[in-house]
């Protein structure tokens, strides 16, 4: 009997029920808001993305239906369809209504996988208004259908296929009782489908976004009576280029519709790499990559530097993105540290020192941008995150293959080599800048007031939990929020212009820069990978500028330097964006406020046009203390926005093109997105 044969009823294994996720739907997928939403989603992909891994799916489509559903397709072997031995019910049935239960659990079914370890796809049907599964497999094609988890039909035989035809069709909306918003980003899910084409080379991922501008606006509707409403064509044979509408382009398809894209990346992680650096100069045309494979562990890493000051290293485990790194990361540094130092000694390259000083990894890492990419078969993670693999065995596999590969790589390549380690050379001079910051991360209680900056108005409070540090643009400014405050919690740090831009400054430059000085000043938490939380004197950050182009642009030069120098600042949830109004509305002795175009129109429908008065702000200088008190820094009544990483890859993307050297894709980017700007003053 051959492998494909074993997958069978079987193979479902329970642990326990479902009963519990509709009560608590965030211990299963973080949160109901749209975090939670989109993880739905990248749950039902997980399960395809395991046939891949298991040699049995090449394509996976994602659609975002007209009314707001998803249907995800692959061409896997399908969820088995026969009796459950102990339980008497169909496996399908089992595995979309019992938590824990599916293939994952049975090691001759799947080598790898991510996921929720096998409560997604259950999790997702309990969190659904309704879902539709459809299986093709043994010349049959079946389905079940399902209402907030219960099933609502039997297993039917809708049809029959070819033997060779296999595959599953998932269809599910979001329960508007559960979720905050059913509303589905199609940018989101594009992100993470791109990532995951780029991990898994050589599976085909589309992805197609059926909505009109209308019909997002609009109620979803219940599932269809009519079959063809709910199901999708299976047979991917279908989906070739010119059935598609996209072109062949270096291993991929680009899409010509601005919602289909089709992703196929032939070489994989090298692949990922080039992407990220696309807006960067290369210090090397091809980036270095290393795989090896040792009993039931599959290790990819792919590395290139270029001529920008950051480092941008991601590492995944089974496909999930390790934020927080783990002992892949860890012997990834380790054995990259070692290399160099080594390399340098050998070959005299250190003409500055006598006692040749050792790199640390920070200058090694310097303008490194790198993917590392494992697949186990049995990972560890570090909490109910999945942001940190615990494997230890890993650590030393990653080290000995950087090891063994980079040393072979340099002594093959010793102009490659000298210029890298010349640029890390450099960097060890930003050392001595940033043990300067350091020094500046004195707590509150112990910090004399002499040493803060002079310009920043502080607060009473010693509570970091309960302080309020506003960082405003101009002394005008300044001037109206130190005295519209409430000097109990809140402080203000008034910058004068635009503060320098780290995406293309070196540490050691930015650090001697007194508006960034003043900033690490007041903080008081440090910088980089000595950033110290525990010492931060403020734990709400607000970022407050003028609603036009010059305060988004001092805006974006705040969060580079917080995204590059402290990004524990915006992991932590610390960070956050003011809201001040757009308008002002005055009829008669009553006062209104507008945030933006659409809540003018709304209040001016309200109020009548008849003898009122709108004034649009052009700063915010223009507002008297107490209006910028009540509008933009009373908590009763302000609208703060918190800074978020949804995903550090594409968050890296957009700061190196919006800030960093190359003209060309910052003039790409804004020639895609200018038609959605709302508001532009110039």
């Amino acid at each position: 009997m051959d492998e494909q044969k074993k997958y069978d009823g079987e193979n479902i294994q329970v642990l326990e029920g479902l009963e519990a996720v509709r009560k608590r739907p965030s211990m299963y997928i973080g949160s109901t808001d749209s975090r939670g939403l989109h993880h739905l989603v990248y749950e039902v992909i997980d399960n395809s993305i395991d046939e891949a891994l298991a040699g049995y799916a090449k394509n996976i489509r994602m659609t975002i239906n007209e009314d707001g559903s998803i249907t995800v397709i692959d061409d896997g072997r399908g969820i088995p369809v026969d009796i459950h031995p102990k339980y008497q019910r169909p496996a399908l049935e089992i595995a979309l209504t019992m938590l824990h239960a599916g293939g994952k659990f049975d090691k001759s079914s799947y080598r790898v996988s991510g996921g929720l370890h096998g409560v997604g796809v259950s999790v997702v049907n309990a969190l659904s208004e309704w879902m539709s599964a459809e299986v093709k497999r043994d010349g049959k094609v079946c389905r079940q259908t399902f209402a907030r988890g219960v099933p609502t039909s039997d297993v039917e035989i809708i049809g029959e296929c070819e033997d060779s035809k296999t595959g599953t069709i998932i269809q599910f909306m979001p329960d508007k009782e559960i979720f905050e918003t059913v509303d589905f980003k199609y940018d989101i899910l594009l992100s993470r489908l791109k990532e995951l084409a780029f991990l898994n080379k050589g599976i085909r991922i589309i992805t197609e976004d059926l909505r009109t501008k209308e019909s997002q606006d609009d109620e979803y509707g219940d599932i269809a009576e009519d079959d063809s409403d709910v199901t999708s064509d299976i047979d991917f044979e279908d989906m070739d280029d010119e059935n598609t509408g996209s072109k062949k382009k270096s291993g991929r398809s680009i899409s010509v519709k601005e919602k289909y894209h089709d992703f196929c990346y032939e070489g994989g992680i090298v692949e990922f790499v080039r992407y990220l650096n696309g807006g960067k100069t290369a210090l090397h045309d091809n980036p270095i990559y290393f795989e090896r494979q040792r009993d039931d562990t599959d290790i990819e890493i792919s590395m290139q530097y270029t001529e920008s000051y950051n480092s941008n290293v991601h590492s995944f485990a089974n496909n999930i993105n390790t934020t927080e790194g783990g002992t892949h990361m860890a012997g990834f540094k380790s054995a990259l540290t070692r290399v160099a130092n080594d390399y340098i000694k050998k070959n005299g390259l250190d003409k500055d020192s006598k006692d040749g000083a050792v790199l640390s990894g920070d200058d090694i890492r310097e303008g490194l941008t790198a993917i590392i990419s494992v697949k186990l078969l049995e990972p560890q993670f570090e909490g109910q995150t999945k942001t940190k693999l615990g494997n230890s065995e890993i650590k030393g596999i990653v080290d000995s293959l950087v090891t063994d590969g980079l040393a072979e790589y340099f002594e093959e390549n010793p102009k490659v080599a000298v210029a890298i380690l010349d640029k890390a050379l450099l960097a060890r001079k930003a050392r001595d800048a940033a043990k300067r910051a350091r020094e500046l991360t004195r707590r509150k209680g112990a910090l004399e007031v002499s040493t803060l900056p002079g310009k920043l108005a502080d607060c009473s409070e010693r509570d970091p939990s309960l302080c309020e540090l506003y960082l405003v643009e101009g002394n005008s400014a300044g001037g109206s929020a130190k005295q519209g405050r409430n000097r109990a919690f809140q402080a203000i740090l008034p910058f004068r212009g635009k503060i320098l831009n780290v995406e293309k400054t070196r540490m050691d430059r930015s650090l001697k820069n007194a508006e960034i000085i003043s900033l690490i000043t007041a903080l008081g938490a440090g910088l980089g990978d000595d950033m110290e939380l525990n010492r931060l004197r403020y734990h709400k950050v607000v970022i407050m500028t003028d609603a036009d182009v010059d305060g988004a642009h001092i805006r974006t030069l705040i969060l580079t330097l917080f995204f590059r120098y402290m990004p524990d600042l915006i992991t932590a949830g610390h960070v956050y964006i003011a809201q001040p109004p757009l308008y002002r509305i005055k009829k008669g002795k009553a006062e209104y406020y507008a945030y933006n175009d659409k809540q003018l129109r709304e209040k001016l429908d309200e109020i009548g046009d008849k003898s009122v008065n709108v004034s649009r702000y052009k700063g915010l200088g223009e507002m008297n203390p107490e209006q910028l008190w009540s509008t933009t820094m009373n908590p009763e009544t302000r609208t703060l926005l918190q800074v978020t990483i949804e995903d550090a890859v594409a968050a890296d993307e957009i700061f190196t093109i919006l800030m960093g050297d190359e003209v060309l894709p910052r003039r790409e980017f804004i020639q895609a997105h200018a038609k959605e700007v709302v508001n532009l003053d110039i």
